[in-house]
């Protein structure tokens, strides 16, 4: 790899949950690579090489594998390097190589903004000089323009998130992510809390809104088959309690500070279903 691989990985790990190491860990006879070659592996793309050809096309589906399967434990494979033909060709160098895959995971936890209006903007803002990952989300892609954003110049690594239906990225989130939920648009409030609420290991599930809000919205869950110990997992209003500022940079910052607390606290258990 031109850059530093560490470096290579943690680009990488900003934008996918996991990514897969191999490592060149053992060669008996001769390979077209030597002892500590790595590649990053993704979904979708490859970095680096271990040796190219058959090998590397070994190593590289079996990475595939682990990542489809979620897999968090590392493990070696063997690869003989014969005159006989693999699927991706043959490699007559007549040795024999081990192979580290190891899983590197975004430790970064997750923070979701959905809506960034007056206060989804300056909530973006304090959040950002922390290390999480931090999703702004909105269906109205022009909120998310450069232009009327705040230059960030942060510890985050940030996900701009645009799209018609924002709720989809519920799915994105990894176990124990936060969420907060203040668009322009109730009926969006409320698709994003039941995707929200069908997530039993989120950590926290904010709502801004009135007290008018909340009871509509209870009515409106409790229409859906969500029950009181659904209602209890949702953080309404939102921001620490005895802040009468109504200011967004305010409320920001009475809930960046309700947040903080749960950023490094485990992730809730997840054994029970999650409501219809």
């Amino acid at each position: 790899m031109n850059a530093s691989w560490v470096d290579r990985l943690r680009d990488l790990l900003r934008t996918h949950a996991q990514v897969i190491v191999v490592t060149l860990i053992e060669v008996r006879g001769h390979a077209p690579q030597s002892i500590g070659a790595k590649m990053l592996v993704t979904a979708e793309e490859c970095y680096g090489t271990v040796g190219g050809g058959n090998l590397e096309k070994l190593a590289e589906t079996e990475a595939r594998k682990m990542l489809a399967r979620g897999e968090k434990s590392a493990r070696t494979i063997t690869i003989r390097l014969g005159s006989e033909k693999g699927e991706w060709g043959a490699q007559c160098c007549g040795g024999e190589v081990a192979v580290f895959l190891e899983p590197a995971s975004r430790k970064a936890p997750q923070v979701a903004i959905f809506g960034i209006g007056h206060v989804g903007r300056a909530l973006a803002q304090v959040l950002s000089l922390l290390p999480v990952d931090l999703f702004l989300v909105d269906s109205r892609p022009e909120m998310l323009l450069p232009s009327r954003l705040p230059a960030f110049d942060a510890a985050a690594n940030l996900h701009f998130c645009p799209g018609p239906i924002p709720e989809k990225w519920i799915s994105s989130l990894s176990s124990g992510a936060s969420v907060v939920i203040l668009t322009h648009d109730h009926a969006e409030d409320l698709a994003i809390l039941q995707a929200a609420l069908a997530r039993p290991d989120f950590r926290y599930i904010g709502l801004i809104g009135s007290e008018a809000k909340q009871a509509r919205f209870r009515k409106q869950l409790r229409e859906a088959g969500f029950g009181e110990a659904e209602w209890s997992r949702i953080t309404t209003p939102i921001g620490i309690p005895g802040i009468g500022d109504k200011r967004p940079a305010a409320i920001a910052i009475a809930t960046a500070a309700q947040i903080l607390p749960l950023l490094s606290s485990p992730a809730p258990a997840t054994e029970e279903p999650s409501p219809p």
